[in-house]
């Protein structure tokens, strides 16, 4: 499958090599890439990569290290790297900032968007002069978790309380600066936008929780609006600036609306297949899965249901394009330093020699080596085979979240008074099952069809009622 697909990246899947660089609460600087010997090690890292058939990874340039003083670069630490990444052929999306920046930058400042561009264009101009491209960036990870965590709750860097709402507008504004610089240095240049991708659950016994849900959910979308400008125009995004999705995804991705985590066999959880397809509806753009992992003995059984979970939304033209493992090496926690077993290989010798996870590479290989035409859009669908992965649970699962979560909603907006509301969000439930139907296999069992035609009766007269 990797060796043969044209994908955006000339790779299925992906690695991502952990390079968070915040400074935490005690003042430590995080630096992963050499807390994982990368930055010693790359050579021999980037051949693991071409041995396991993985020709694309995700790197972090360390803005930190290289803007010491303000506009001056000094790219001393970061090229071996870079040239050891263009030497095995290996396509790089260069993260600009995973979380850190140098301690004369600060993101509250009125000049962080254009120290951001002068950053990003000074990369732009050393990647472009020590490789021959394709050029990949991804400006800023996580622009909404940073928000949060850095402007809402204060758990990292700038370490503000309830300013997530400002920091998320620096941070878009700093983001569409550096693609337009950027694109100034290397035309081609393509990006990638890693964002979370979640799903909050109304907690049924607290008052208010289907509305609380619904924003929840719908404000992990503010980042990627935002760049494309639908929302806050008067930031500078553009339908130009938001290039690729890169929808980031983990086993705790879904809560309830009082945090509780959603285990993996919930009724609750919305299948990812389901979460993609509804992302593309709303961008019509690529998409690369662009982090994905568990940790100890899950790490297996996760990548065989993102990899079902994918198969399955390409067979509805869905263009998800790949799958980041992330992280790739085995790292310390950001927190405490734990020895986290999250990655294909564990921590390096003093030679450089990383022990492979097993199940994880046979894992891996499944998929590469899987002649399957389920990941091949335009080639036909292999239906037994997505049958085998659940799909008619999943449809029966799907409709009864969509009427599900629209009764909740509508009864929220009818306690509210929120008449205005009511009917919008009965036909938005409307058009996704019917969209859904539309998408019915052949062979869907009567039993499914006919949960689909009763949900759609009672959207319909949803649509239909008085407000």
């Amino acid at each position: 499958m990797g060796a043969t697909l044209p994908d955006l990246l000339g790779s299925w899947f992906i690695a991502g090599i952990e390079g968070a660089s915040q400074v935490r609460p005690d003042g430590r600087r995080l630096d992963m890439v050499a807390r994982t010997d990368h930055d010693r090690f790359a050579d021999a890292d980037y051949a693991r990569l071409r041995d396991v058939g993985i020709g694309a990874a995700r790197e972090s340039l360390r803005w930190h290290l290289v803007e010491r003083q303000p506009g001056r670069y000094d790219w001393s630490a970061e090229e071996r790297r870079v040239d050891a990444a263009a030497a095995a052929g290996i396509t790089v999306v260069w993260g600009l900032c995973h979380f850190g920046w140098p301690a004369h930058v600060h993101p509250f400042r009125p000049d962080f968007p254009d120290r951001f561009a002068a950053w990003a264009a000074a990369a732009a101009r050393f990647i472009g002069s020590r490789q021959s491209g394709p050029y990949w960036f991804a400006p800023q990870n996580e622009i909404s978790f940073l928000a949060w965590a850095g402007g809402g709750v204060g758990y990292l860097n700038p370490f503000y309380l309830d300013r997530a709402a400002e920091l998320k507008r620096q941070l878009a504004r700093a983001t569409i600066l550096a693609i337009d610089a950027i694109r100034a240095e290397l035309p081609s240049a393509r990006m990638l936008h890693p964002e979370p991708l979640i799903h909050v659950v109304a907690d049924p016994l607290v008052p208010y929780a289907p509305r609380r849900a619904a924003e929840a959910t719908e404000a992990q979308f503010e980042a990627w609006d935002m760049l494309a400008g639908r929302l806050a125009p008067e930031l500078g995004g553009s339908e130009a600036h938001l290039d690729v999705l890169g929808p980031n995804y983990y086993p705790y991705n879904q809560w309830t609306t009082e945090g509780r985590r959603l285990p993996l066999d919930s009724p609750l959880r919305v299948p990812l297949s389901g979460l993609l397809a509804a992302l593309h509806r709303r961008y019509g753009r690529p998409i690369v899965i662009a982090e994905t992992g568990a940790e100890d003995a899950a790490r297996a059984p996760w990548l065989r249901l993102v990899g079902s979970e994918v198969a399955l939304a390409r067979t509805w033209g869905v263009p998800v394009e790949g799958i980041c493992l992330y992280p790739i090496l085995n790292h310390p926690g950001w927190d405490d330093d734990r020895h986290c077993h999250n990655g294909l290989w564990d921590y390096a010798d003093a030679r450089g020699h990383r022990a492979t996870y097993r199940p994880l590479a046979d894992e891996m290989r499944r998929w590469i080596m899987d002649p399957s035409p389920n990941l091949h859009p335009g080639r036909g669908t292999d239906r037994a085979r997505v049958g085998r992965m659940g799909n008619h649970g999943r449809l029966q699962l799907a409709i009864a979240v969509i009427l599900a979560s629209t009764r909740a909603a509508v009864e929220s907006h009818r306690r509210a008074r929120e008449s205005g509301l009511v009917r919008a969000t009965a036909e938005r439930g409307l058009a996704l099952i019917d969209e859904l139907g539309a998408r019915l296999p052949d062979d869907v069992p009567a039993e499914i069809s006919r949960l689909h035609a009763a949900a759609r009766d009672e959207l319909v007269a949803l649509v239909g009622a008085p407000e």
